[in-house]
């Protein structure tokens, strides 16, 4: 737990500078997102494996998200969309697994919220859900901005905990399903 700790304190007290190093690379709008990524899939590589040097890990993390998310905006760009047939109904299709499982992942998302502590759980839904920026959520809760980045922080961490679990213990209880044989198999 210590560990996880470290990590959480490590990415508090390096926010602000990674949110500088990000907005030179993304648009102010995304400055936040990739922050907050960052210390997501910081956290998830903490679980696999021991990270030694998490100050540069981060540092790394961010830069490759910020990166990976202008290359996704150019090829986005610069590609147009397919409208054959086979991709409408494709389409179509996946758009009705996607709608149940957003859905699923929504309530799983409120369930989450649920455990947070009050402080927490606003300044959290305020930021994620719609949107406000640090400094708004501190001038409406009548906190410190700092504390407002922790109570995100802490939100984001033990929702995603929360989620991780419950999801796992969804994966454990879904029966599974064997791929059909193909004819001369």
């Amino acid at each position: 737990m210590t560990r996880k700790l470290a990590l959480s304190t490590t990415f508090l007290e390096l926010s602000s500078q990674l949110r500088r190093f990000v907005s030179r690379i993304v648009q102010p709008d995304d400055v936040e997102d990739i922050v907050q990524e960052t210390f997501v899939k910081s956290y998830q590589a903490d679980l696999k494996q021991d990270i030694k040097y998490a100050r540069s890990y981060m540092l790394k993390t961010a830069k490759h998200l910020a990166l990976n998310h202008i290359a996704k905006w150019d090829n986005q760009q610069c590609d147009s969309l397919d409208t054959t047939d086979d991709y409408q109904q494709a389409l179509k299709s996946m758009q009705l697994e996607d709608e149940v499982t957003s859905k699923e992942r929504f309530l799983l998302f409120c369930r989450a919220t649920e455990q947070l502590s009050q402080p927490v759980r606003k300044c959290f839904i305020l930021k994620k859900v719609y949107g406000m920026s640090q400094k708004e959520i501190a001038a409406h809760m009548k906190l410190s901005e700092s504390t407002v980045e922790k109570h995100i922080a802490k939100g984001l961490l033990q929702s995603m905990h929360y989620m991780q679990q419950h999801e796992q213990l969804g994966e454990q209880h879904k029966p599974t399903i064997k791929p059909a044989r193909r004819v001369g198999e």
